[in-house]
């Protein structure tokens, strides 16, 4: 059987080079702004006696960790790989992802349970210094959000970061609009119900990024890549006959990695094909990663994955 092996990185590093530098002040930013936000948020929200504006308190405090995860996550997935580390550290990022998603989740079901607390026994809150402090809230997570608009489709943890700060503006627009009930009509029980429905927002945003991260996690092709339309593309290249133990999977939250082994009777050396090809699954896919074995399909010598992944 012979062989032909091809391993190329076409993205090496550039597009998370490119990432890192844009978005690594828009992180700093965030977080600092976030931070500070907390604290005056849980100050007031219990001087205020809201356990709205304290869940928005918790919420932001979520995603001051889920932010410190992911800047983290974006610089150790550019560490150079090592014979342990074979790939480097890129599912840093996937993991960051992942874990910002269930932080948020977790602050989802305690602000829950507290607020079905309060039905059963409201309390007074007090609805001016709850609108202060959210529309304070409003102006920061909707300038933040817009740190990282334009990285939301090309890292799953800027798109974490965006649909974090986008969910904290409309969860702050809510707790106004809450308090602004309360004060015109004097009924506490305003509160909890908010506080639910601003737990409605958290999951309803959170629920893709869970999804997508817990996908990545588990070696599932990516969202944006068609398996068989890349396995359609692979055979139709000329001489294959065919096409074996395909696989597919993130190396991280924005780079993509193949492996197959091609069947072509007339295999010989012929790195043109094999770069042209990397290069096609790159601009055709998004696929960065490609490693690729190109066999001439010997009944004699078979290859041995190509019974257990046809």
């Amino acid at each position: 059987m012979a062989v032909r092996q091809s391993n190329v990185n076409l993205e090496a590093g550039h597009s998370h080079a490119h990432i890192r530098q844009e978005f690594g002040l828009a992180f700093a930013i965030a977080t600092v702004l976030h931070r500070s936000y907390v604290v005056v948020q849980v100050a007031f929200g219990i001087a205020a006696n809201s356990l709205a504006l304290v869940a928005d308190g918790a919420h932001n405090l979520g995603d001051v960790l889920g932010l410190l995860l992911a800047w983290c996550a974006s610089y150790l997935s550019k560490t150079q790989p090592t014979a342990r580390r074979t790939y480097g550290l890129g599912r840093s990022s996937i993991l960051a992802a992942l874990a910002n998603a269930i932080l948020l989740l977790i602050a989802v079901g305690g602000i829950t349970w507290e607020a079905i607390r309060r039905f059963g026994n409201p309390e007074e809150v007090s609805g001016k210094t709850v609108i202060v402090v959210a529309a304070i809230g409003v102006v920061i997570n909707g300038l933040t959000a817009m740190l990282f608009f334009s990285g939301r489709k090309r890292d799953l943890n800027i798109k974490g970061a965006f649909l974090h700060m986008a969910a904290d503006a409309a969860v702050s627009v809510g707790v106004v609009v809450a308090a602004v009930l309360i004060l015109l009509t004097g009924w506490h029980l305003i509160d909890p119900i908010a506080s639910l429905l601003i737990n409605i927002v958290i999951v309803w945003g959170t629920w893709a990024l869970l999804r997508d991260s817990l996908a990545m996690a588990l070696d599932i092709v990516p969202e944006g890549v068609d398996p068989v339309a890349v396995r359609e593309f692979l055979a139709n290249q000329p001489g294959v006959t065919a096409v074996h133990d395909l696989h597919i999977w993130p190396l991280s939250t924005t780079e993509t990695a193949l492996s197959v082994h091609l069947i072509k009777p007339d295999a010989g050396t012929d790195d043109q094909m094999l770069l042209c090809i990397s290069e096609e699954l790159h601009h055709r896919f998004g696929i960065g990663h490609p490693t690729i074995q190109v066999e001439r399909g010997d009944s004699s010598d078979p290859c041995p994955q190509r019974e257990q992944h046809p």
